[in-house]
């Protein structure tokens, strides 16, 4: 039987930045829960945990075992909560998936990869550091550069516009299904899809 998987996404807690381009990735994981029938609840390693199977396999057969993570603290210091659920659930780093915003990503795409920079995302960088390596799987949700000379760390903390608003149900679908893909499917074919034009 292989390990589950550990997707995590990321966020701010709190009722504030619910709505936030930077809360993207809970949104995520909060539509892979309800399509799993489930909910996200509290766990000991201060993240909000469900465990689910996503997908499904070649034959029909159910996906494999996913547990859906929101870390409760404040997105720079997410790290300490993974790394304590990969500690307890004995998993290795490969095993991780982090859905996260991305500004070098156009809003409306979503980009997956495989280790690489943080492009200074504090999110990422508490996880990689917290874990000690940056080699784990990423969902990049495009949500675009700030226009004008906003200010990026101000534009994440801000909330969708209300065009972006009418297309965000869809962009959370598409990344759902890119987290779907990649646990059922693996990396190349989950990029081939979601990259191609």
């Amino acid at each position: 039987m292989a390990d589950p998987w550990l997707v995590v996404g990321l966020g701010n807690p709190g009722p504030g930045y619910a709505g936030n381009r930077h809360n993207v990735g809970q949104m995520v994981t909060a539509e892979l829960a309800a399509r799993s029938g489930t909910a996200l609840g509290s766990d000991r390693s201060r993240a909000k945990v469900a465990d689910v199977r996503l997908g499904t396999l070649p034959g029909g057969l159910p996906g494999p075992r996913v547990l859906l993570a929101q870390p409760t603290t404040y997105m720079n210091v997410s790290g300490g909560p993974v790394a304590a659920l990969l500690r307890y659930h004995r998993l290795s780093p490969e095993r991780l998936v982090v859905v996260h915003d991305e500004l070098d990503v156009p809003f409306g795409d979503v980009r997956l990869k495989a280790g690489g920079g943080e492009g200074g995302h504090n999110g990422l960088r508490s996880i990689s550091q917290a874990i000690g390596t940056r080699e784990y799987l990423r969902v990049r949700v495009g949500i675009g550069r700030p226009p004008g000379r906003t200010d990026p760390a101000d534009f994440v903390l801000s909330d969708f516009s209300t065009v972006e608003r009418k297309e965000l149900a869809w962009l959370v679908d598409a990344a759902a299904d890119a987290v779907e893909m990649l646990v059922t499917q693996g990396l190349a074919a989950a990029q081939q899809r979601f990259h191609s034009p």
